[in-house]
């Protein structure tokens, strides 16, 4: 584990035993405190505890094995620093990120799409007064609600740490906050792709402070206001954006001088579902030609299919933490088992040369459960690398399907119940 300058005395629960135990909850798709505790006593490797405790001595020495019961760990995961936790995640995704993510084609640097999702926590005094609830005409919602911001790594899918907030209440942060607080841990001169919502000049001056590209989708009005006409097919000219009364208004520290400066691109597209063809409008710093920014705006509908995997494969879509600070750890040690599994589908791809994407997330991912503490405990690096071939065999064969026709939607209705329960009152 990385030097996080804490002191920790030796024990079962040791920093690095309990990031692993929280990194195999959510490969279990958000299982118990149980399960990660069984996970322990089924064995871990012996460099988790370079300096053994009498504990771990005695279950070595002696086979005397420590409880079963789940106390102990969630004290541990408790009392482990937040910083602790931050660091372990910057670091691996760091490390995921030099090993396997390449630059884009055309010398360009790699790009990361950024999207905002929510996330319901559990249900608690010190939550709700941290992330309160949303309410509409029919009352308050029982759920705190997080807003989350996430930036993931075009080619590979890699996940960077996410930032995130309330969603509701004094306290609450828009997407846009959260971008311009996340962009200065992009990697250096990464380009930064978002659709209409990030289409506003904090982002794109955030980004130029910062020497990141951005390409940028703009509403129509924006786009026309910046263009100082009626939007056409064909438009590629240089502009200046500057901040308009509002953005001074939202953002009082802006420099009297602000201004970004790039080019305004106009095209008529033609949706893939028979739609009707409509003007995309972009924001770009990008030297690229008009073809090879469409292409890659083309692109970013894989952040979609990333927070579908996050929330829906990985369970973090209801977090079941009690405090802020669980939560912040549930969600950064969900990010780094997410990067675990896409990094053993780059592997694949790189072996196969398929895309990066054509593999199950959920077959890698239940791959990575089963076979993950045989490898770990593999005796020599033979018997590793063997491990390590079985692995890759299984995950060759967890292609996704390439259907000739795309399937009928299941139709919008659902089955009735039987019977309802009350609504619970306040």
């Amino acid at each position: 584990m990385i030097d996080s300058g804490v002191i920790h005395n030796n024990s079962v629960y040791s920093p690095l035993v309990v990031l692993w135990l929280m990194v195999a909850q959510r490969l279990h798709g958000g299982a118990s405190l149980e399960v990660a505790v069984l996970e322990l006593l089924r064995g871990l490797p012996a460099n988790f505890w370079p300096r053994p405790c009498k504990r771990i001595r005695d279950w070595r020495e002696c086979g005397k094995m420590p409880s079963a019961n789940t106390a102990a760990y969630n004290q541990a995961r408790q009392a482990l620093p937040l910083s602790v936790v931050q660091k372990s995640c910057d670091h691996i995704f760091e490390e995921l990120v030099a090993q396997m993510a390449e630059p884009m084609s055309g010398g360009s640097t790699r790009a990361f799409l950024l999207d905002g999702s929510s996330m319901r926590a559990a249900h608690t005094a010190e939550l709700c007064d941290t992330y309160p609830p949303g309410s509409n005409q029919h009352g308050e919602s029982h759920w705190p609600l997080i807003r989350v911001l996430v930036a993931h790594e075009l080619r590979t899918g890699l996940a960077m740490r996410p930032e995130w907030g309330a969603m509701h209440g004094d306290d609450a942060v828009s997407e846009q906050a959260l971008l311009e607080r996340s962009i200065g841990r992009l990697p250096s001169g990464a380009t930064v792709i978002g659709d209409a919502n990030f289409g506003v000049f904090s982002v794109a001056c955030a980004a130029a402070q910062r020497e990141h590209p951005v390409l940028l989708r703009l509403t129509a009005e924006r786009a026309r206001r910046l263009a100082g006409e009626d939007l056409r097919d064909g438009i590629d000219r240089a502009v200046e954006w500057k901040p308009s009364r509002d953005d001074r208004k939202s953002h009082p520290d802006l420099p009297a001088d602000a201004c970004v400066k790039g080019r305004l691109l106009v095209r008529q597209v033609q949706p893939n579902n028979g739609g009707a063809a409509f003007l995309l409008p972009f924001f770009t710093t990008l030297p690229s030609s008009v073809e090879e920014i469409y292409d890659l705006y083309g692109q970013r509908w894989m952040i979609e299919t990333d927070l579908r995997t996050l929330k829906a494969s990985l369970r973090l879509d209801h977090l079941t933490s009690t405090t802020p600070d669980m939560v912040a750890k549930e969600v950064e040690m969900g990010i780094t088992a997410y990067n675990l599994v896409r990094a053993l589908m780059v592997v694949a791809s790189q072996q196969s040369g398929l895309p990066r994407r054509a593999y199950s997330f959920t077959k890698v991912r239940r791959l990575l459960q089963a076979f993950g503490p045989a490898l770990a405990n593999a005796p020599d690096q033979q018997s590793a690398q063997r491990i390590m071939d079985q692995i890759m065999t299984c995950v060759q064969q967890s292609k996704l399907p390439r259907r000739k026709s795309k399937r009928p939607s299941s139709p919008r209705e659902v089955w009735q119940r039987g019977a309802y329960f009350p609504s619970r009152k306040k």
